[in-house]
């Protein structure tokens, strides 16, 4: 239900008090109870990112030893009664004094009113007494407003204010990142780091206490790399080869010796890098199909979310698919999430012979059923819409523990997942992220468009899964 229909027929309408209307001792109020995105907002808008309001740590050694709220935010509360309530729609602003007395804390609530102190009624001029009051009566701000009050009635259905979403960029990647702090680096060959991103990212990563790592490549070229970023190679191994099909070999190599646990992708394609890792002699290959996850941090969504396989399966079998499945629910286990929810995705809700994706969807959740998928909760053929909006489930009918609230969302193949998890990073604003399951070791796989912040977000999960799956074997 909207807003709109939750508040009384009376309230979806805005009606002012003309001057001729209005009575001295007349008075409107409205309530407000102060919430971090109120100051979040207000922030933005006014460009005021004082310490005191949006720095939590700093505020604990102010003088109020708290975050509190801007003092213009009392004063917009007092326009707001103003301009919508009392005299309401048509007022004219002449003039505003405040004393503000107390203060407004997170969690405070506000009672702001304004009273008709005084009419004049040869320009229509109207003082109002101002007072906002908070939980336990204490005065928090007061003074008096001047207006011209309207002459003419103003009787209007209410704007419905759009929808505000607050995110901070790469937040849910800032909290599994800080979820690496307890672990201990893993040992990670960087193969072929020849630009800028790559070796950056792999020292930062090194920086974060995420990695130890091994440079693979042309000692000459990472040098340069190094030299004209102004990046620091001091203690850093580097195993110099002539070129990036040698260093994906080599690093195959280590890890087959358990020298690393981890590979990073660099300057290199991800064909060249995975073939030596596919190779049924010499390579990583394990009984497990090797799959992409994607983690995405979606500013509208409120958790992690993780998209397979969008890089690797181009167009798998149902075999293949339950792989991708059980790769995802552990790679889920290991960011934390004790029992994801996997919605296997379709263009409908329902299971169509004509859609064979749908089939595969309702043979996944049966498998699961049986125990051949383990550690999570599944359930399709779901759209897309279904498996992110509780609302769009809600519309269809669709009963479902995981519609809604998907951890998980298994594409049914590689152009869709593409398409799908691109969508989000370039029209929904999503920070991405990316590893290789299946293989002995996770494969850290970011694309040449990927930043710093994408790149040691991989490099987290990838420690993660690592630290997870080693605790794991021993329990």
């Amino acid at each position: 239900m909207s807003d709109e229909e939750e508040r009384p027929a009376s309230m979806q309408f805005i009606e002012n008090k003309t001057f001729d209307e209005i009575k001295v001792g007349d008075s409107a109020e409205l309530t407000r109870k102060l919430k971090l995105e109120d100051i979040e907002l207000f922030a933005i808008m006014s460009g005021d990112v004082n310490p005191a309001h949006v720095d939590a740590e700093f505020a604990k050694s102010d003088v109020f030893h708290k975050v509190i709220a801007h003092g213009m935010w009392g004063g917009a509360l007092i326009s707001a009664v103003l301009g919508t309530e009392l005299p309401g729609p048509g007022t004219i602003y002449l003039n505003q004094n405040l004393s503000f007395r107390s203060p407004v804390g997170l969690g405070d609530t506000v009672t702001v009113r304004v009273t008709v102190a005084e009419k004049t009624a040869e320009n229509h001029h109207v003082t109002l007494d101002c007072l906002c009051l908070n939980q336990n009566g204490g005065i928090v701000i007061e003074g008096q407003a001047l207006v011209i009050a309207p002459t003419v009635k103003v009787h209007r259905p209410r704007t419905q204010l759009p929808e505000v979403h607050l995110h901070e960029r790469g937040a849910r990647f800032n909290e599994l990142i800080a979820a690496t702090k307890s672990l201990a680096p893993v040992p990670t060959a960087v193969v072929h780091p020849c630009d800028v991103l790559s070796l950056g990212g792999a020292l930062a990563a090194a920086e974060q206490g995420m990695i130890v790592p091994i440079l693979i490549g042309p000692e000459t070229k990472i040098r340069a790399v190094a030299d004209a970023a102004n990046l620091d190679l001091t203690g850093v191994e580097i195993i110099d080869v002539l070129h990036s099909h040698a260093a994906a070999e080599k690093a195959v190599e280590l890890a087959r010796a358990s020298k690393v646990n981890m590979l990073m992708k660099g300057k290199i394609h991800t064909d060249e890098l995975l073939g030596p890792v596919v190779n049924l002699e010499t390579g990583l290959r394990t009984e497990r199909r090797m799959t992409h996850v994607f983690a995405l941090d979606v500013p509208s969504y409120p958790k992690p979310l993780l998209i397979s396989d969008a890089a690797i399966n181009i167009c798998p079998n149902l075999q293949v698919k339950r792989d991708i499945v059980q790769n995802a629910i552990d790679l889920g286990h290991a960011l934390g999430i004790v029992c994801p929810k996997v919605a296997v995705l379709s263009a409908v809700e329902t299971v169509t012979p004509n859609i064979p994706s749908t089939v595969d969807a309702a043979a996944l959740c049966k498998m699961a059923n049986r125990g051949q998928i383990t550690g999570g909760q599944l359930d399709g053929p779901l759209a897309f819409d279904n498996a992110v909006s509780r609302v769009a489930a809600d519309a269809k009918g669709i009963v479902s523990e995981i519609a809604g609230s998907a951890d998980i969302l298994i594409v049914p193949d590689l152009e869709a997942g593409n398409m799908v998890a691109k969508q989000l990073v370039y029209l929904a604003g999503a920070d991405s992220a990316g590893v290789v399951l299946g293989a002995r070791v996770p494969i850290v796989l970011t694309s040449r468009a990927d930043g710093l912040t994408s790149r040691i977000a991989s490099a987290a999960i990838a420690q993660l899964f690592v630290h997870h799956f080693a605790k794991s074997e021993l329990s």
